[in-house]
């Protein structure tokens, strides 16, 4: 396809954005969606690229999102990449960023970029953010599909990387942030991306191959001041592989808790690999730092340094489907492979920009 013409594939699998209320509460309606941008002049404007809307049957609540949608997704990226030049995923705010990660690991290689994003608000509200999250997202692919590839995640006027990304507001149109990385691209007046802080794309670019996730067994599970360890127990349980364990502070867990680090080591010995993130949205797991979060390493536990939950899991469901042994999850699992944590020692990228006057369709 030509560069001077990119053509968008929009992929909606539901969610608010094109919701409509029922007696039971708000429900994607098949068909609402495009009805709504095709009565909008904005999305007809003469700088919006030009774009085909797949809609997914049923819609989801991305409540309802499990690892089989994912794949689904996944598929029809990869079915579709030789004729589009980029690919918005339209998707609820509930689960996104879980999307966003697990897609991040299932599509390798990705030379094209993909895009997810929603709405706090149904299309059809006098006041919503729905149209300036579509519109810009539609934009941004026509402009830069060239330039950056990988998975990210537009919301509110800010780009992320897709495996860095965490919703952290239910009632406000920032929904979401990547507290440990910065984001990647902002839109106001000018759309700015940071160009060393996403993956450029190889030329010709190579269509994905994609890896299903879902098989493997994994969980999370946070800590809290009280805990019965019966109750970690029975999360350890086979036939769990994996567990992304939320931890305390910069890594910390009940030290003096003997039956609690006895679980941990029983499952760790059993091959279980458990994977310290901190609870805090910014921060580390360091299990170096405090005897607190020693006791967790000596117990076999690894940190997953500054990934989210999110990122965590998407990365254990991704290691076991490739058939590592438990030994090699524990060392993959601390290595960067698709932007989503921070070795140690590591700083953040410098920064590199482009920008692009959005007035056009404003």
């Amino acid at each position: 396809m030509s560069d001077s013409s990119p053509r968008i594939l929009i992929v909606y699998t539901g969610g608010t954005i094109g919701m409509v209320e029922s007696e039971g509460g708000y429900v994607p309606e098949p068909g609402t969606l495009q009805a709504l941008m095709d009565a909008r002049a904005a999305f007809q404007a003469d700088d919006v690229p030009a774009y085909d809307v797949l809609e997914f049957d049923p819609l989801l609540d991305s409540a309802n999102m499990t690892p089989a949608d994912w794949l689904r997704i996944a598929r029809t990226i990869r079915d579709h990449h030789e004729s589009y030049d980029g690919f918005l995923v339209v998707h609820g705010t509930d689960t996104m960023a879980f999307t966003a990660a697990a897609l991040s690991f299932m599509l390798q290689p990705l030379d094209k970029p993909v895009l997810l994003t929603g709405a706090q608000l149904p299309l059809n509200e006098t006041r919503t953010d729905a149209q300036g999250n579509l519109l810009t997202s539609i934009v941004l692919l026509g402009d830069y599909h060239d330039r950056f590839a990988g998975v990210h995640l537009f919301f509110h006027d800010r780009l992320f990387r897709g495996t860095r990304v965490t919703k952290v507001n239910a009632d406000s149109f920032a929904a979401f942030d990547s507290p440990n990385f910065p984001a990647v691209g902002t839109a106001g007046i000018d759309l700015d991306l940071e160009w060393d802080r996403v993956p450029a794309p190889q030329r010709p670019p190579r269509t994905p191959v994609v890896t299903a996730l879902g098989t493997a067994t994994v969980s999370a599970f946070r800590l809290f001041p009280g805990l019965d360890a019966a109750s970690l127990e029975n999360v350890l349980a086979p036939p769990v592989q994996g567990v992304v364990l939320e931890c305390f502070g910069a890594g910390n867990a009940p030290a003096r808790d003997d039956a609690f680090l006895g679980v941990l080591r029983d499952a760790t010995e059993r091959g279980v690999v458990i994977v310290a993130v901190p609870q805090p949205l910014r921060g580390t797991a360091d299990l170096s730092l405090y005897a607190t979060g020693q006791a967790l390493a000596d117990a076999g536990v690894v940190s997953g340094y500054d990934m989210t939950t999110e990122a965590a899991l998407a990365k254990l469901y991704y290691l076991f489907e490739q058939d590592h042994t438990p030994d090699e999850v524990r060392r993959l699992v601390q290595t960067n492979l698709r932007g989503e944590l921070t070795p140690p020692g590591e700083v953040p990228p410098a920064l590199g920009r482009a920008r692009r006057r959005l007035a056009g369709y404003r």
